[in-house]
C-alpha cells in the first residue's frame, strides 16, 4: 500500500506503456488532461455525463430539437452530414431476421403466396388447399431445403414431384406474409428466404428481402418515436436508409446485408410500422447521402450531449451541437452513481480503489470532452482502460462524462488546490468519528454532512490533532481556519481553538466560550486573546485571557466575565 499518490507524469507514462502493451491505440487527436477524482469514504462514485450514445453523425433528439426550431429534414441532415450529396437508391435489401431462431420458415397461408427455388430460379404458386394453417421452409436430415405444408399435421410438397430443392427456398406473396417466430406471428413485406450461411450448410437462417424503402418503413419507428415532428422523422429516414445503402455495399454477396438488431438498426418488419413515419418515408423516396459517389456511413445515436463525436470521415466531424440541448431531451445531461466495489470486483488486481484519474480526452466540450483513456489507482496496483470500456463496464450512457468531485476536493479547488495553504493532495480520503478527513501537504479537511467540509492547518491543526481530532471533545470543526487580527481561530461542534503567535494555541468550550464570543471575542470583548483554556476550579471552570478571565459557576449555571482592572 502507498502512503502518498503517485505523481501524475509517472501514471501519464505508466499509462502510455500499458496501451501499448495492451495493443489500444490512443486517437491522434486525443488531449492530455490530469483530472484526478478522488473516491469518498462512502465508496458512492457520481458520475455526471452529457449524451447517449456514440455521439457520430446525427443526434436523434438534436434531430426533434432542430425540427422544432423550424429546420427542414434537409437542413437537419445536411448539418450532422456536412459535405455529402444527395443521391438515390434503387434495388433490395437482405435483412437477417435474428429473432426467428429456427431453421424453419413457417408462414400463414397468404393471397398469390409463391415458392421460389433458388437453385435454379423455378417457380410454384402454392396451392390453396382448403384446412391449411401453415407452410414451411425446412431442411431435410442430408441438408436439402424441402417444402410442407401444415392441416392437423405436416405434409411434404413437392414441386415438380421433386422431393427437394435445388437450392434455398423462399416464399412470397401479393401482400405481407405472417412469419410464425418463437415469439409469435409477425408480418414482413417482401419475400422470406430459408438461407444457408455458407454453401453445403446444414442449418438456415431467415432473411427477408425487399425494398429499400419497404424496409426502411420497418426501421424508423424503432429507431425514432413516429409521433416527433415530421421534419425529424424524414431526417431519421433518409439517415436509416444510407445506412442500409451502405451495408448493403459493404456485404453484396453475403447471404444477408443487414441485421435487424441494435448491433446494425432495429427493424421489425411490417408489425412495426406507423403511418406516421410511412408518411416520412415516403416523403423522403429513396433518397440518401453520398460521399465521393458512394454511400456514406450514416451513424447516428439517441443524444450527442451538445457535442457530435469524430466518427472517423469527413462527413462525421466532431462539431458543436445547438440543437441538442432543448427542453424535451431527459438524456442529453444525466448521472448515475456506482459504488466504488464494483471496480474492485472488476478489477481484482487494484485492491482498495483510492482515485480515478483522467488522462486523454477528445478535448471538446465540459471537461475538454469525451474519455479516451483513463487510470484506476488502487491500493495494489494501477489498471488502465478506455473511456469507452468503461462506460459499457458500468453501464453509463456514453463516454462523455466526469466523476463529480467529493465535498473535500470541492472544497479543496474552491480554496486555491495546490495553490491554497493546503498544498497537493497527500492521501486518499479516510473515515474518521462521525464524517471523514483527507491530508494534504499542508494540512487536512474534515467532513460531514452536518458540518460541511472545513480545512484546518497550522497550529490549530496541530493542538486540534493532540486533543484527539474529531474523536475528542470537541467533534468535528464547523468552520474553516480563519484570521482574526494578529492570530487565527476555528469553530468545532462542541469548541473553538485560538491561535495567536504571541500567547500559543488554545482551546475553549462550553459557557465559557459561548460568553466569550457573546462578548464580542478577540475584536470586542476587551478580553484579547485567551492564553489558558477551560480549566476546573473548585466552583466549577475558568479559562484565562490576555486581559481577564471568564468563570463558570456550576451551581448557578451561570459565566461571568472579569476583564482586568488598571
Amino acid at each position: 500500500m502507498r502512503s502518498r499518490p503517485r505523481a501524475l507524469p509517472a501514471v501519464l507514462g505508466a499509462l502510455a506503456a500499458a496501451l501499448v502493451t495492451a495493443g489500444l491505440a490512443v486517437p491522434a487527436d486525443a488531449v492530455s488532461v490530469s483530472q484526478s477524482y478522488w473516491v469518498p469514504v462512502s465508496k458512492q462514485i457520481v458520475v455526471v455525463g452529457h449524451g447517449f450514445g456514440h455521439g457520430h453523425g446525427m443526434s436523434q433528439y438534436g434531430a426533434q430539437g432542430a425540427a422544432l426550431a423550424g429546420k427542414s429534414y434537409t437542413d437537419i441532415v445536411d448539418f450532422y452530414y456536412p459535405g455529402t450529396t444527395w443521391s438515390k437508391v434503387r434495388g433490395s435489401v437482405r435483412v437477417l431476421i435474428g429473432e426467428n431462431t429456427s431453421s424453419d420458415v413457417v408462414v400463414s397461408p397468404a393471397q398469390g403466396l409463391t415458392l421460389t427455388d433458388l437453385g435454379d430460379g423455378s417457380t410454384y404458386p402454392l396451392p390453396d388447399k382448403p384446412g391449411v394453417t401453415r407452410w414451411r421452409l425446412a431442411v431435410a436430415k442430408d441438408g436439402g431445403s424441402v417444402v410442407a405444408f401444415r392441416t392437423n399435421r405436416w405434409h411434404r410438397f413437392r414441386p415438380d414431384g421433386r422431393a427437394e430443392l435445388t437450392g434455398d427456398g423462399q416464399l412470397s406473396a401479393d401482400g405481407p406474409l405472417t412469419l410464425w417466430t418463437p415469439s409469435g406471428p409477425r408480418q414482413y413485406r417482401g419475400a422470406l428466404r430459408a438461407a444457408s450461411p455458407t454453401a453445403g450448410a446444414t442449418y438456415r437462417n431467415t432473411v427477408n428481402v425487399l425494398s429499400m424503402d419497404d424496409y426502411v418503413k420497418g426501421v424508423v419507428p424503432y429507431e425514432m418515436p413516429a409521433s416527433w415532428a415530421p421534419e425529424a422523422v424524414k431526417a431519421q429516414a433518409v439517415a436509416a436508409r444510407t445506412y442500409a445503402t451502405w451495408s448493403r455495399n459493404q456485404y453484396r454477396h453475403r447471404y444477408y446485408q443487414i441485421c435487424d438488431t441494435s448491433a446494425c438498426q432495429v427493424y421489425g418488419g411490417a408489425s412495426g410500422e406507423d403511418p406516421r413515419s410511412n408518411a416520412a418515408v415516403d416523403a423522403t423516396r429513396r433518397q440518401i447521402l453520398t460521399y465521393g459517389g458512394k454511400p456514406a456511413f450514416t451513424q447516428f445515436s439517441s443524444s450527442d450531449g451538445g457535442w457530435t463525436a469524430d466518427g472517423g470521415q469527413p462527413y462525421l466531424p466532431a462539431q458543436a451541437d445547438p440543437y441538442d440541448g432543448w427542453s424535451g431531451n431527459p438524456v442529453h445531461d444525466w448521472s448515475l452513481t456506482i459504488d466504488a466495489g464494483r471496480l474492485e470486483s472488476a478489477y481484482p488486481s487494484l485492491g482498495r480503489l483510492r482515485r480515478v484519474l483522467v488522462v486523454q480526452r477528445d478535448g471538446n466540450g465540459d471537461w475538454q470532452g469525451r474519455v479516451e483513456s483513463m487510470v484506476l489507482d488502487g491500493t495494489r496496483a494501477d489498471v488502465s482502460i478506455s473511456g469507452d470500456t468503461f462506460r459499457w463496464e458500468f453501464g453509463l450512457r456514453s463516454d462523455w462524462f466526469a466523476i463529480r468531485p467529493t465535498p473535500i476536493i470541492s472544497r479543496w479547488t474552491r480554496i486555491g488546490g495546490d495553490h491554497s495553504e493546503l498544498g497537493a493532495v497527500r492521501s486518499a480520503e479516510y473515515p474518521v468519528d462521525n464524517g471523514s478527513a483527507q491530508a494534504f501537504d499542508g494540512g487536512r479537511i474534515y467532513y460531514s454532512s452536518s458540518t460541511g467540509a472545513r480545512e484546518l492547518y497550522g497550529p490549530i491543526l496541530s493542538r486540534y490533532r493532540k486533543m484527539g481530532g474529531p474523536g475528542s471533545t470537541l467533534g468535528l470543526p464547523t468552520s474553516p481556519v480563519r484570521a482574526r487580527g494578529t492570530g487565527f481561530r476555528a469553530m468545532f461542534e462542541n469548541g473553538g481553538i485560538y491561535s495567536e503567535p504571541s500567547v500559543g494555541t488554545v482551546a475553549l468550550s462550553g459557557p465559557i466560550l459561548d460568553a466569550y464570543r457573546a462578548a464580542g471575542g478577540v475584536r470586542r470583548s476587551g478580553l484579547g486573546w485567551p492564553t489558558e483554556g477551560n480549566f476546573t476550579t473548585r466552583r466549577g471552570e475558568r479559562a484565562n485571557f490576555q486581559d481577564g478571565y471568564i468563570v463558570w459557576v456550576e451551581r448557578t449555571q451561570s459565566t461571568r466575565v472579569v476583564p482586568n482592572t488598571p
